[in-house]
């Protein structure tokens, strides 16, 4: 094809390549999407190390409480030893853990979680739980299942130890009555306050008035703590009895049966100890 006379050919103008904009930068000069996702990332590795972090403090959560227990225990060995040397401290100490232990027991039985005991010295040892129970009934048995398992401990100690005429153990068998047997004062939040969660509230008020003439008899900084803490308690649970309703009353309802097993368990532990003590109670040097 020829090119007409006067027109020349020429290539068509070139375009430039077309470029995408940049994207808006942040103050820092990045570009934005970029500053996003640094951001969302540093997040996320933040959520994640303080989930592996949780979940380090989850496993070890056993080990504390483990932990715990034990520092709690030889905190209480060592104040005990001050009085009566390490070794009836350390015996003592032992006798509470297996008296707590009765009250977990119990607890996860009824399928309530409780935590390990904690040692309190010159005051004891406690424990935690959500709940006594959904009833009177369940309350009373947390609360003797404590003195059921250390009379036995207790017994077995006195046993061995009046058949080897070990002073050490007789004298720890006779100490380890005389606490259950104390712990079962009809008045909470002692055990026997428990137990008479079944039976009746007058009894709290014999309990108080028991545990008050101990503290003007025998004054002493535990047994007026336990005074105070008592004073409280009845108050409380007498106050929410006259306060009642449909879930107090449901409560505190507890059957002839139940009454009765609890008052045989609670009569019987106390007939058990004082004999225990009596056995004892010559041979016993703190």
């Amino acid at each position: 094809m020829e090119t007409p006379p006067g027109w020349t050919l020429e290539p068509p103008p070139a375009t430039a390549p077309t470029t995408p904009p940049a994207p808006a930068a942040d103050p820092f000069g990045k570009p934005k999407r970029s500053w996003i996702r640094e951001k969302l990332g540093a997040a996320g590795a933040a959520i994640a190390a303080f989930a592996a972090k949780a979940k380090t403090a989850l496993l070890l959560l056993p080990k504390i409480k483990l932990l715990a227990t034990a520092g709690t225990a030889l905190v209480s060995v060592a104040a005990y030893a001050t009085i009566w040397g390490w070794q009836f401290a350390l015996g003592f100490v032992v006798l509470l853990f297996v008296h707590e232990m009765g009250h977990v027991v119990a607890l996860r039985r009824q399928g309530i979680k409780a935590s390990a005991p904690m040692f309190v010295p010159f005051m004891g040892a406690v424990i935690w739980a959500r709940s006594l129970g959904n009833d009177a009934l369940t309350e009373a048995r947390v609360g003797l299942a404590g003195p059921v398992f250390g009379a036995l401990a207790s017994a077995a100690v006195a046993i061995v130890g009046l058949a080897t005429h070990t002073e050490l153990l007789e004298a720890l068998g006779y100490f380890g009555f005389f606490i259950n047997l104390f712990n079962l004062l009809p008045v909470p939040p002692l055990d026997g306050g428990r137990a008479m969660a079944a039976m009746s509230p007058l009894m709290w008020v014999a309990g108080f008035v028991a545990v008050l003439a101990l503290a003007v008899a025998f004054p002493n900084p535990v047994i007026i703590v336990i005074a105070i803490f008592a004073a409280m308690e009845t108050w409380r649970r007498l106050r929410a009895r006259r306060a009642g309703g449909a879930m107090t009353e449901a409560y505190y309802r507890v059957s002839a049966r139940g009454r009765t097993l609890v008052g045989l368990t609670y009569l019987g532990l106390i007939v058990l100890l004082v004999l225990g003590m009596h056995s004892t109670h010559l041979h016993a040097t703190l």
